[in-house]
């Protein structure tokens, strides 16, 4: 990493200061000189330059104490609308964000999995934009921009073969079609890094400087945060953790190896689990959220039921095993789960994994480790991708020297 420029360090102090705005929603120029550890001349020069763009307003006055009322600032959310998609296996999910990231509308779009082609793939993300713009009323001349995550590997390599299981399209191709059909400014990520950039800036991100992310759903991956930065590694693939070996010889995974994480915490490897225990079961064959869901209203049952408690006993065992082992390479200050299944699950899964993690990893590794269920919830992918749009946005101002995954 070369050097900081003077230009850079202002880059981040701007950064900085709209972050704590955001986090707090109003807020004096001293309260963000706190917030942020600089000085209060700082800020002001900081705040007049948000407001040359109109990113900054008033938000009234504050007559605490016996001084003179101090005015109270806030994010713009009138300076224009943003766009966070999240593109899924089975889905794709348009949110419409004002300036000060607050959602307005969002609309989904079905995608049919066996049928991935490059045109469907981009014909869904056209139409899922198009509906959530006309749906919510707003002219496409006031999109500050918009943020694309997508399955696999993003690379803007040619031969980056960036395909996510069951995928036909390269991401790359996609992105060729989209660059001439969505007509803004487009910025692509990973989800799991749209994920830790939404926990760094609305979640327990915010104060953590190390941090893990584990999202639980169809399939499973973790944001990784170190030092305040977001890890992505030599090929832009690290997170990747739900492909990592749990069960030596294991269950098959569906990206083609054996004994990965996703086998066994995914939510289809946990209704494995209880097909393992129980074949016969009426959460056996049931769709997929229709078992999470079964899962946890019969475990609150009075009584329960003996198979399920065993399942989410496994489950525990599994889960926190495999973040035992990514806590000992990493060393994260922060464990957070995030996802449909852990927002399902809660504590009912985070007490015994974090108990089974204590016990599993290496001496030491855990010491002092938070785990929780994240605070971040709605589509936090969507979220992430809205705030990288937002920083491109930045960056096209020149308020910010960002430098971003890939921005087309």
């Amino acid at each position: 990493m070369g050097k900081r420029s003077s230009r850079d360090i202002r880059s981040e102090s701007r950064l900085d200061v709209l972050h704590a705005l955001l986090s707090s929603g109003t807020s004096t120029r001293g309260e963000l000189a706190r917030a942020t550890g600089l000085s209060v001349a700082t800020v002001a020069t900081i705040v007049q330059e948000l407001r040359g763009e109109g990113l900054v307003a008033d938000a009234g006055s504050s007559a605490l104490g016996a001084g003179r009322p101090t005015t109270m600032l806030r994010v713009n959310g009138d300076r224009g609308r943003i766009l966070g998609i999240d593109v899924a296996e089975t889905y794709v999910r348009a949110i419409v964000f004002d300036a000060a990231l607050e959602e307005v509308g969002s609309v989904e779009v079905p995608m049919d999995e066996s049928l991935p082609s490059v045109s469907s793939v981009t014909e869904s993300i056209v139409r899922a934009v198009d509906r959530a713009l006309s749906e919510t009323g707003v002219d496409r001349a006031l999109v500050l921009g918009a943020g694309v995550a997508l399955p696999g590997l993003i690379s803007a390599e040619e031969s980056a073969d960036a395909v996510a299981p069951r995928w036909a399209a390269r991401n790359v191709e996609v992105l060729h079609r989209l660059r001439e059909r969505i007509g803004l400014p487009l910025v692509v990520e990973n989800p799991l890094k749209a994920i830790a950039t939404a926990e760094l800036w609305f979640g327990r991100g915010r104060t953590a400087s190390s941090m893990v992310i584990a999202n639980l759903g169809t399939g499973v991956g973790a944001g990784i945060v170190l030092d305040g930065k977001i890890l992505r590694g030599a090929t832009h693939s690290a997170g990747e953790w739900g492909h990592a070996v749990l069960v030596l010889d294991g269950r098959s995974c569906r990206c083609g190896r054996l004994g990965c994480v996703e086998a066994y915490v995914g939510a289809p490897g946990i209704q494995q689990t209880l097909r393992e225990i129980a074949p016969e079961h009426d959460l056996a064959r049931v769709p997929q959220r229709e078992f999470i869901d079964g899962l946890v209203r019969t475990h609150r049952e009075s009584g329960g039921d003996p198979v399920v408690e065993e399942v989410l006993t496994r489950t525990a065992h599994y889960l926190g095993v495999a973040l035992g082992d990514l806590a000992s390479i990493i060393d994260p200050e922060v464990m957070m789960l995030t996802g449909w299944t852990a927002w399902a699950l809660g504590d009912d899964l985070v007490d015994p994994t974090k108990a089974e993690l204590q016990r599993r990893a290496p001496a030491g590794a855990m010491t002092g480790v938070e785990l929780g269920v994240s605070t971040v919830r709605g589509s936090s992918v969507a979220i992430g991708m809205a705030t990288l749009a937002f920083e491109r946005f930045l960056g096209d101002v020149g308020l910010s020297t960002t430098r971003l995954p890939l921005a087309l």
